[in-house]
């Protein structure tokens, strides 16, 4: 009688054995990088490749003596060499500094839409699956009419509504990116509350989704900033990103193929990262992958 009574009040409570090994141990930023370095190499690796990129886009001016806009059109189009490590483009400017001044935007388009949209769709995904019924359903219904749509159409439809600009592109993308996080963090949520966990357990356990949902997303944003600017859509001129020097080098791709090389190469090695950070990160902090 006694076991049966103190079984009803763990289950009451939210403590029913076992549940606490679903959410998982907690764990530090060190002890989660050290099992990473010993079960997944690449992953690591992958991290100090996003990690260079960063350092170099942050401390640009260090690692140059030219300005992104500084034009020379005594030597457009000139092949790498000891003064231009990469070339110049059409207007000769040094390539190699429109890279690393094109990372800060670039990164800078990956990582601010996809917090945004995370935000945005982790509350939604929360509320309508801690909330149900009719919010459950009309949240659900208005992301399965922005997931119908292919992202590619999407962002082009509202770039052409709001116009040009970094601050539109980041809303542009954090709008077409929300559906799917809350798809995500609303199942999650669902299978938490039906573990009748509390209220404040929900979050958390979301936390390691939402973090791989990250690593995954922000390749996504610097590939569709590709693909906007390359339509025409994205960062406009005499700013600098991945995606407008890729643009701006198509007609040159015979004659000077430096211009599209490293600019399609650093996008190629940062979504290569990220999505090999996620994978390892999906390992380390997902309960049924993690290894004994």
């Amino acid at each position: 009688m006694n076991r049966n009574r103190k079984k009803r009040e763990q289950h009451l409570r939210g403590q029913t054995p076992g549940l606490e090994s679903q959410i998982g141990e907690a764990q530090t930023f060190g002890t989660l990088m050290r099992r990473m370095a010993r079960e997944n190499k690449l992953a690591v690796i992958s991290f100090v490749v996003i990690i260079l990129f960063a350092l170099a886009a942050v401390f640009a001016p260090l690692l140059t003596s030219y300005a992104y806009d500084e034009m020379d059109l005594a030597n457009r189009l000139s092949p790498p060499s000891a003064g231009h490590l990469l070339g110049t483009d059409e207007g000769g400017r040094d390539v190699f500094t429109r890279l690393l001044y094109g990372a800060r935007i670039s990164l800078l388009i990956g990582i601010v839409p996809t917090l945004l949209s995370m935000a945005i769709g982790a509350a939604l995904g929360i509320l309508a699956g801690f909330a149900g019924g009719k919010t459950d359903t009309v949240i659900m219904r208005i992301a399965d009419v922005m997931l119908a749509f292919p992202s590619i159409l999407l962002a082009m439809v509202l770039m052409y509504m709001l116009g040009d600009g970094l601050i539109n592109v980041f809303l542009t993308l954090a709008i077409v990116n929300w559906a799917s996080v809350a798809r995500v963090v609303r199942a999650e949520t669902l299978g938490v509350r039906r573990s009748r966990i509390l209220l404040r357990h929900i979050l958390p356990n979301c936390i390691p989704t939402l973090i791989v949902l990250f690593t995954l997303n922000v390749p996504s944003s610097i590939l569709t900033e590709s693909s906007l600017s390359f339509l025409g859509l994205g960062v406009q001129p005499p700013a600098a990103s991945w995606g407008l020097m890729v643009n701006q080098s198509r007609q040159y791709l015979y004659t000077a193929p430096w211009m599209c090389f490293a600019p399609c190469v650093a996008i190629m090695l940062t979504v290569l990262a990220f999505n090999f950070l996620g994978d390892g990160l999906r390992d380390m902090l997902d309960p049924h992958l993690r290894k004994n």
